[in-house]
């Protein structure tokens, strides 16, 4: 069928196909996984709970999802939301209650970013939580353009070359944090989100933040693609193409033992 006929079709074909690229290529989901996905309320947790169910149905193994919400205690959050659309999907879901505003209004000053304190302490809970409810992966919703976001970050604010990787083990050894929407571009989501009419729920607490420098390497990258579209995939794809030989990193390459002597080849001081 045209894709101008069924874009939901289209568009959730496109999504399907690159998470289960990302899963082949990286082990993100596979046979016996109890996977806890966390489920924001915003269209991007929205969009991988939906094709994670759509590929639980087609997948030539089993696994088993439970979405999982963690409520903080926003003022006016809307409780019922989720609850409602979860039961209206069958979808097997917990709901985790924990006052995480107060603590974070509580310890940084007005004007200051809360997303740092905001992100340990949400991760405690949820590690915790998996254990508790026997899930031995965690499904987060970051896609192709958060994780070139976080390079961009590391490089201008840290100093530091690194990115989101697509699967990675807590520092504790015990929980295995996945991203199935690795390969998967926000605009992308953004139309899918937009067709599915998901009920989405603002953050109020950290996400809406102006002064945020994420903010900033998002309109850049934005910019980018305007001007060379592409530009941000081949970024995307650079990330999984590393040659550290022509980096500067000491601990990964012994530079100091590098030598052409071995090879007969002149010395130059």
């Amino acid at each position: 069928m045209n894709k101008t006929k069924n874009p939901i079709a289209h568009i959730k074909k496109k999504l399907r196909g690159q998470m289960t690229s990302a899963s082949a290529d990286y082990g993100l989901v596979e046979a016996g996984d109890r996977l806890m996905v966390c489920l924001s309320g915003g269209k991007d947790s929205y969009t991988m709970l939906a094709l994670l169910q759509d590929i639980q149905r087609k997948a030539p193994f089993s696994f088993d999802l439970i979405a999982v919400n963690l409520d903080q205690k926003q003022p006016g959050f809307p409780e019922h939301i989720l609850p409602n659309y979860l039961a209206a999907q069958g979808v097997q879901y917990h709901i985790i209650e924990e006052d995480t505003y107060s603590i974070v209004q509580d310890k940084i000053p007005n004007g200051k970013t809360t997303c740092g304190l905001c992100s340990r302490l949400r991760r405690g809970i949820l590690y915790r939580v998996a254990g508790e409810l026997g899930c031995n992966k965690i499904a987060l919703g970051h896609h192709q353009d958060d994780v070139v976001e976080t390079l961009f970050l590391n490089m201008f604010f840290g100093g530091t070359l690194k990115a989101m990787p697509p699967k990675l083990i807590s520092d504790d050894g015990r929980n295995t944090v996945i991203r199935p929407l690795y390969y998967c571009r926000e605009k992308d989501i953004a139309d899918y989100a937009e067709m599915m009419d998901f009920p989405i729920i603002p953050c109020n607490l950290c996400g809406s933040q102006d002064n945020l420098q994420r903010q900033a390497i998002k309109q850049m990258l934005k910019q980018w693609d305007h001007i060379q579209p592409g530009r941000v995939d081949n970024i995307a794809r650079a990330i999984k193409n590393i040659a550290p030989t022509q980096l500067g990193d000491g601990e990964l390459v012994d530079f100091k033992s590098l030598s052409s002597r071995a090879a007969g080849l002149p010395q130059f001081v």
